[in-house]
């Protein structure tokens, strides 16, 4: 039995899993009607479900991460190309209103599915710029995605004319505020992409490629696998899943910010996916310890808000919690601290 336990201890997702329930548990113990969900209106309400909600755009832009961390490269202008994604839709939706005999109607100067399209589709192009600077030009990944993250801010700013876009068109608003059988649509959607990119990593050679590229490229390259595309490929899957993060933000909140869109989502992001037990040295991946690590962000920033935390020290609290959650998952920091508890009294030294 005790065999059994550490197995599961050993898990990598098991010091993942017992931390979201810890900070559930603490949740509840402070808020007795935290656990509580409810009917209204058909739809189901309740602190968990806001928190899959909230959850659903780091989630998006987690599972893309975690490739291009995979196979040793990083992605650190995934919040500006959300903030892109979320301006180009808002452009092209329009962010006005026409009266007529005193009724508002709302103005979409393209078709909405030609602004999700587009949006994602700019998404898409701009994974495959950092993706041909890392894997063609040889560019260090934190320096190419550096680039992008530096212009795509003044891009999306350019798009927006420097100004909030507030979006008007109200079937728009279904993609990150609406309901699908009781359950907020986001959560449909970030659900649909992992169980996309599950089943291509798990039921194809895919997942094989991507640790073989992330392990060592070079030797990756020798065995016939095509090193380079599998790098391009998972920046391109990164933009994209930044572009729907986009679609979701700017449709929860109904308006497109070029400045502050996606800020500092990167950086969640690759805590999301280092809690979940991903390697940054690449090669060892986890799609569901990712999905996890963005639950956990998640639900720390609740508990944080709703214990009334100081906005100025909740940033600290969140990373106290994140680097104890890093030691616990260090195999030599559980072996140090084994050693250290077994270590024998002063008086048992053989001198």
């Amino acid at each position: 039995m005790s065999d059994r336990i550490a197995r599961i201890f050993r898990h990598r997702l098991a010091w993942p899993v017992i931390t979201l329930l810890i900070l559930l548990a603490i949740n509840a113990a402070f808020n007795p009607s935290f656990l509580r969900i409810e009917v209204r209106d058909g739809h189901l309400y309740g602190s968990l479900v806001d928190i899959l909600n909230r959850a659903s755009p780091l989630v998006l832009v987690s599972l893309g991460m975690t490739l291009v961390i995979a196979t040793r490269g990083i992605d650190i202008s995934v919040g500006a190309v959300v903030a892109i994604a979320a301006a180009l839709a808002a452009w092209m939706i329009g962010g006005s209103l026409v009266v007529n005999n005193g009724a508002a109607a709302e103005v979409s100067r393209f078709p909405m599915w030609m602004a999700v399209v587009a949006a994602l589709g700019v998404a898409a192009i701009c994974g495959l710029w950092n993706g041909l600077l890392v894997a063609r030009v040889g560019m260090q990944p934190i320096i190419a995605t550096l680039i992008l993250m530096v212009a795509g801010r003044g891009i999306a700013q350019l798009i927006t004319g420097g100004q909030i876009i507030t979006i008007y068109y109200k079937p728009y608003f279904f993609i990150g505020s609406g309901y699908l059988l009781g359950l907020p649509f986001s959560v449909y959607i970030a659900a649909l992409v992992f169980a996309l990119v599950y089943l291509a990593i798990t039921h194809s050679a895919l997942g094989l490629f991507v640790q073989s590229v992330g392990i060592n490229p070079s030797a990756a390259r020798v065995a016939g696998v095509r090193a380079r595309r599998i790098m391009v490929g998972a920046y391109v899957f990164c933009g994209f899943c930044a572009g729907v993060a986009g679609l979701l933000i700017s449709s929860n909140v109904k308006s497109a910010d070029g400045n502050n869109a996606g800020q500092l989502l990167e950086l969640d992001a690759i805590l999301a996916v280092t809690l979940g037990g991903t390697a940054l040295t690449g090669g060892r991946f986890s799609l569901v310890g990712s999905v996890i690590g963005a639950l956990i962000i998640q639900t720390l920033t609740y508990g944080i808000y709703s214990l009334g935390v100081p906005p100025e020290i909740n940033l600290v609290v969140k990373a106290a919690v994140v680097f104890a959650v890093m030691l616990l998952q260090s195999a030599e920091f559980r072996a140090s601290i084994r050693q250290l508890v077994q270590r024998p009294a002063r008086g048992e030294w053989v001198r």
